[in-house]
Order: structure tokens, then sequence, then C-alpha cells
């Protein structure tokens, strides 16, 4: 990984990323800051889950990530240093730190899958992905957006594999998180690290 690289996924802010022009499996990433904020208070299951829920499905879908995915692991990976650290008092913090670390798991799963294709290679820099050639249009129609679906190269091929490639990155930022966690996680955490 660049150093470059490194800074940029460890110093980005969520406010930093335009959500709502980022493709997601469901639509936009409009809504990831708010679920993403309901994941970082980890306050109860109930929320905790749906958030969880609805971050996950727009983030990977039959093995397919999207624009917002990459972008969704920097916050995801932060998030879970955090619910390992609260799991031993805080349920809902020890529920998502294991709902994490298999979604990592398939992730990266994700990545070795499409590096074992024949792919193009990464944009040089992950704020590459924010590149206005590549972000969507600033309002949402959905109708517009089906129609772009429909064109031959939807994706730049070097875009769509940064899309994987720059997940995987993210989550090798915070390597060091998967080494330290409580012995009860020790097990999907070393899956992992198997995978990254």
């Amino acid at each position: 990984m660049t150093e470059k690289n490194r800074t940029y996924i460890t110093h980005l802010k969520v406010t930093d990323v335009p959500w709502h022009r980022l493709t997601t499996a469901y639509g936009r990433g409009t809504e990831f800051p708010t679920h993403l904020a309901v994941l970082e208070r980890m306050e109860d299951m109930e929320t905790v889950k749906k958030s969880l829920d609805q971050l996950t499905a727009n983030m990977e879908h039959q093995s397919t990530l999207w624009h917002a995915t990459p972008f969704g692991m920097v916050f995801l990976s932060r998030i879970l240093e955090k619910a390992l650290a609260e799991s031993g008092q805080n349920p809902a913090a020890h529920f998502l730190a294991g709902e994490l670390l298999d979604f990592f798991s398939c992730i990266l799963q994700c990545f070795h899958d499409g590096d074992e294709m024949e792919h193009a290679s990464p944009l040089p820099c992950f704020s590459d992905l924010l590149k206005e050639e590549y972000l969507w249009s600033e309002e949402y129609d959905e109708e517009e957006d089906e129609m772009r679906y429909e064109e031959d190269e939807v994706f730049p091929d070097d875009l769509f594999y940064s899309f994987y490639y720059y997940s995987w990155q993210a989550m090798k930022a915070y390597q060091d998180v998967l080494e330290q966690v409580p012995a009860e996680f020790s097990k999907p955490a070393a899956e992992v690290l198997e995978l990254l």
C-alpha cells in the first residue's frame, strides 16, 4: 500500500464522501452516513441490526461490489475497532463485531475472486474514485440511473476493478485491529487476516 493511499484512508471523514453520487446494489449511497452513525453509536440491537442489514445489502450483492463499497469499508473498519473494544460490556457491540468480521470475509472473498480473473489495473489513488467523471448526477433520478446502466461501459474497467481493490486496501489499512482481537473473536479474525 502506498503511503498516499494509507494517509487518505486513515484521514477520510464521512463528510468528505459524496455518498448521494455513488452507486450501490439498490440505488445510491445517500443513506450511508445515517446508517454508519447508528453503527458507531451501538446503542441498541434493533437499530444496529437494521442499519447493518441496509449497509451490507447495498455494499455487496451476489459477489458484486459497488462504488460506495470501498468507502463504506473504511468506516466499517473503524467501527469494527470500536465494537471489538466495547464487545465485553455492550451486547450490541459484541453482535456487531461478529457480524462485521463475517462481512469482511465475504468482501475479501469477492476481491480474491475478481482478482483471479483478467482485470484492468486499479486507479492509482483511492481518491481517484471521487473524480467528477466517475460520479453520478447530483440529483437522483431513478429512471436516468436505469438508462445509464443500459450503457455498454457503465463503469470503466479500471474504476470497476477499483471497487474491489480499494475495498481490500481499506481493510489492509486497519490490519492491526484484526491482529489484536479479544480471544473469542480470534477464529473469525484469523479467517479475515488469511484473506488479507
